[in-house]
């Protein structure tokens, strides 16, 4: 039986995502040809929140961020309420428009973004009535694509940080993402908020930049390389669990030292549709996982299948199935070499 009992709230960044599917990324001044075009949810809100919905209707689940009153804003919102996610806290208003990517996918399932912030620029610890948060798990994500939350606090180190430590005050568990950024530090921003973290869940760029190492080795998986970031990372004060997933393989450092590797699932590229959003399907099993209580390696195992399940589409939430399909799955490929 779970210790948990309240549910998950999913916080911060949440946008619209308009996926145009394009034969080939071309090189500057050069022209490539658009496939498709399609809108979606996007950001940490939508995306794990509604990949934990379709995982499990039962548990319950909550958002908070900030929209503005315009067609994406509805269109998020009436997204989440489609899937019985609590919007009641989520901020709707505002001068910015609410944040959207053109996301460009390739056949492949590589994609790139082109981000407008917005919204979630003014999205900030005062939007959040502590009082109201009725939650076993708090998972508050991108670092580095929140502004406010990401500015330097003199005692903390960030504003991030001072708000995880108000929610282990009242005790409850916190978690957090980020992005892969190109132009922002790592360790200025993420490092400070690792001591007030119970669980972090990071893609291998994102946990290896922090200390700047390298997870790669002339091209190929440096999986000693991640475990010594993941260490890092654990060293710095996370209290429970260092979670971090790359195309190859998903891995998992507990408290106690236990290190868990386990080889994502080998989906052949003709069933790949696209990756947009994979990294939150990965997060919304893994905080499935966490929440009912499995072992790293059922942890692993179930995260895994979960972001496998979302190459099936070309956007980030309709190819997740419910638990049963994510089992199913994990049963119906082999896993890749590493």
């Amino acid at each position: 039986m779970s210790k948990f009992s309240k549910g998950i709230t999913i916080a911060g960044n949440m946008l619209c995502d308009v996926v145009k599917s394009v034969n080939c990324y071309p090189e500057i001044g050069m022209l490539a040809d658009i496939l498709s075009v399609s809108k979606a949810v996007g950001g940490c809100v939508p995306n794990t929140g509604i990949n934990l919905a379709k995982i499990d209707r039962s548990l319950p689940i909550s958002a908070i961020g900030r929209v503005c009153n315009d067609d994406y804003g509805n269109y998020v919102i009436n997204q989440l309420n489609e899937y019985g996610i609590d919007s009641s806290l989520v901020k709707v208003g505002g001068e910015n428009p609410t944040s959207f990517s053109d996301v460009m996918s390739m056949p492949s399932g590589e994609r790139t973004f082109f981000h407008y912030r917005g919204a979630n620029a003014d999205f900030c610890p005062e939007d959040i009535d502590l009082d109201k948060l009725n939650c076993d798990i708090f998972h508050i994500g991108y670092l580095l694509l929140l502004d406010i939350f990401d500015m330097e606090d003199s005692e903390y180190g960030t504003v991030m940080a001072r708000f995880l430590s108000s929610l282990q005050q009242r005790g409850i568990k916190t978690s957090i993402d980020a992005v892969s950024s190109a132009t922002l530090s790592f360790e200025n921003i993420i490092k400070p908020a690792l001591r007030y973290c119970d669980y972090v869940i990071f893609n291998e760029i994102e946990c290896c930049n922090i200390w700047g190492i390298s997870p790669t080795d002339n091209g190929k998986l440096d999986i000693a390389a991640i475990e010594k970031a993941m260490r890092l990372t654990m060293n710095e004060g996370v209290k429970e669990k260092v979670i971090v997933h790359c195309k190859q393989a998903g891995f998992c450092l507990d408290k106690s030292g236990e290190f868990t590797v386990i080889p994502s699932l080998d989906i052949p590229s003709e069933e790949i549709k696209g990756s947009v959003g994979a990294g939150d399907a990965f997060c919304a099993g893994s905080l499935y996982g966490i929440y009912n209580d499995f072992s790293d390696k059922q942890i692993l195992e179930f995260a895994s299948a979960a972001a496998a399940c979302n190459l099936f589409s070309e956007n980030s939430v309709d190819g997740m199935k419910d638990k049963q399909g994510i089992l199913e799955t994990i049963k119906k490929y082999n896993r890749k070499v590493i």
